[in-house]
C-alpha cells in the first residue's frame, strides 16, 4: 500500500512540475523593444518573449569610446551578457554593428569575449553581429554560448579585427609566435546541450569560426563557416608588412628544412570552421566549411552530409563517424584521421584540382578505423596524389611540412578512387581494398584486395 502511495505521489510531482513548465511558457511576457538599452535590460531578466524592431543598431549609440576606460576599471569586459533564463529573443532583421575601436579602447584581458549567453533555456532567433572599422584586442570570441539548453537559430556573425592578418598561422599562434597575435574568433560554445540551426560565421580575422571548449552534447545543423584564402606566392611578393619585415619567416619547418614561407601553396587566413577542445559529444548535420585552415577539426563527433570546400585540409578527425560527407583536395588533404578510438569514415572526394602543391589526399593512422573514400570525378585526375596509410598529420597540419610516419593498426580502407595508396612501415595488420595502384607497401601483414 505504501509503495502504491509513493508511486502515485511521484507521478503527481512529475505532473505538477510539467504543468509549471507549461504555465511559464504560456505566461511568458511579450515585450517589444527598439533600442540596445532595452535589449541590455531584458538580457538579464527571465521568462520573457522579447521582439526587437528590425534595423541597424550601432553599438556606439549605447557604448561610447570614452566609456571604455570606466568599463575596463570595473572589469566589465563584455558588451552584452544574456544572463536570464527561459527567454525567447526574436531578433529577425536586427543587426548590431560593432566598431572595432570599442574593442581596442576596452583593452580586455585575453579570453574575455564580447557577447555572452550565460543563462539557460533561452532561444535566440535572427540576430546579425557585424564588426566594422579597424582596431584589435587580445584574443577573444565575438559570441560565447554557455548555460544549458540554449538554442540559436539564424544567427550570423561577420568577424574582423585581428593582427597580423593575411598570413594564416605562418607567423605563429598562441605562445609559439614570431609576432604576438591578437586573434578574433567567431562563436564559442561552452555550455551543455546547445543547439545551433542555420547559423553563419564569416571570418575576416585570424581565429576559429565555430568552436567548442568544454561544452557537451552540442548540435549543429545547416550551419556555415567561411574564411579567406591567399596564395603563398602573393605573400612572398610583398615589399612591406609583417611577413616582409621578418624575412618571410614561418614557425613551421618545410620540406626544404627551412622555417620560411614556401612558394606554390594556398593558405587559409583563418583557423578552423568547426573545432573541438576537450569536449563531450558533438553532432554536425548538413554543415559547410569554406576556405578555412581546417573545415572540420573534431573529436567525439558524428557528421552527416557535411561539406568542406577549398580548405587547407577538409577534415581532421578523432573518434568520429561520418556519413555522406564530402570535400575537395584542391589545396590540401581531404582528411587527416588519427586516434586509438575506432572511427568509421565515409567520404566523397569532390572534383577539382589546382596548380598549388598538395602532398596527400588522406593520411590515416591510429587503431581500428574503417575508411571509405569514393569520388564523384568522371575522369581521372591529372595529379596522382596518394592516400597514405601509416602516416600522421604534419605539425599543426601545416601543408608545407613533411608528413611523418605514424602507427596504423587493424585499419580497413576502401579506396574507390583511382588514386594510388602509399603504405608506410608503421602500418600493421591492415586491409586495403583499392581501385588505385599500391605505390609502395612497407607495412607488415597488409592484405591488398583489388576492386574488379
Amino acid at each position: 500500500m505504501s509503495q502504491c502511495i509513493f508511486k502515485m505521489g511521484k507521478k503527481r510531482n512529475i505532473f505538477v512540475i510539467t504543468m509549471l513548465f507549461i504555465s511559464v511558457a504560456v505566461h511568458a511576457t511579450e515585450i517589444k523593444i527598439n533600442s540596445i538599452q532595452e535589449l541590455v535590460t531584458y538580457a538579464s531578466k527571465s521568462g520573457n518573449e522579447v521582439t526587437m524592431a528590425p534595423g541597424v543598431y550601432p553599438l556606439t549609440d549605447f557604448l561610447t569610446i570614452d566609456s571604455m576606460s570606466v568599463r575596463s576599471e570595473r572589469k566589465l569586459y563584455s558588451f552584452i551578457t544574456f544572463s536570464g533564463d527561459n527567454n525567447v529573443f526574436n531578433l529577425e532583421g536586427v543587426k548590431l554593428e560593432v566598431d572595432n575601436s570599442l574593442r581596442e579602447a576596452l583593452n580586455a584581458p585575453l579570453h574575455n569575449s564580447e557577447f555572452l549567453i550565460t543563462g539557460s533555456d533561452n532561444t535566440f532567433q535572427g540576430l546579425t553581429i557585424k564588426y566594422i572599422g579597424e582596431g584589435t584586442a587580445l584574443g577573444a570570441a565575438s559570441l560565447v554560448v554557455g548555460g544549458k539548453n540554449n538554442i540559436l537559430k539564424n544567427i550570423t556573425l561577420h568577424v574582423k579585427g585581428s593582427f597580423p592578418y593575411g598570413y594564416g598561422d605562418y607567423l605563429g599562434k598562441g605562445r609559439k609566435s614570431i609576432i604576438k597575435h591578437k586573434k578574433h574568433s567567431g562563436l564559442l560554445v561552452t555550455g551543455y546541450n546547445t543547439k545551433l540551426y542555420a547559423c553563419k560565421v564569416y571570418m575576416r580575422s585570424f581565429g576559429h569560426a565555430f568552436f567548442i571548449q568544454g561544452g557537451d552534447n552540442t548540435y549543429f545543423e545547416d550551419c556555415y563557416a567561411e574564411g579567406e584564402i591567399r596564395s603563398t606566392n602573393e605573400m612572398l611578393a610583398e615589399t612591406s608588412g609583417p611577413a616582409f619585415e621578418n624575412n618571410f619567416a614561418s614557425i613551421y619547418t618545410s620540406y626544404t628544412g627551412e622555417k620560411k614561407i614556401q612558394p606554390d601553396y594556398m593558405k587559409s587566413l583563418n583557423e578552423c570552421g568547426f573545432r573541438t577542445y576537450s569536449t563531450g559529444r558533438v553532432t554536425v548535420v548538413n554543415c559547410v566549411a569554406k576556405n578555412m585552415r581546417v573545415g572540420f577539426a573534431l573529436a567525439k563527433v558524428s557528421l552527416m552530409n557535411c561539406e568542406a570546400i577549398a580548405c587547407e585540409r577538409g577534415y581532421y578527425l578523432n573518434n568520429a563517424v561520418t556519413k555522406d560527407c564530402k570535400g575537395d583536395a584542391k589545396y590540401g588533404p581531404l582528411i587527416y584521421l588519427v586516434g586509438d578510438e575506432p572511427s568509421k569514415i565515409d567520404l566523397t572526394l569532390m572534383p577539382g584540382e589546382s596548380e598549388m602543391k598538395v602532398h596527400a589526399v588522406a593520411t590515416i593512422c591510429g587503431i581500428g578505423h574503417e575508411v571509405s573514400i569514393k569520388t564523384s570525378d568522371t575522369d581521372n585526375r591529372k595529379k596522382a596524389i596518394p592516400i597514405m596509410l601509416g602516416y600522421g598529420m604534419p605539425g599543426s597540419g601545416e601543408i608545407a611540412s613533411p608528413i611523418p610516419p605514424k602507427a596504423a593498426e587493424n585499419i580497413k580502407i576502401k579506396n574507390m578512387t583511382f588514386l594510388p595508396v602509399l603504405i608506410g612501415e608503421k602500418a600493421n595488420n591492415c586491409v586495403v581494398t583499392t581501385n588505385g595502384v599500391i605505390d609502395s607497401n612497407q607495412g607488415e601483414n597488409i592484405k591488398i584486395i583489388e576492386i574488379d
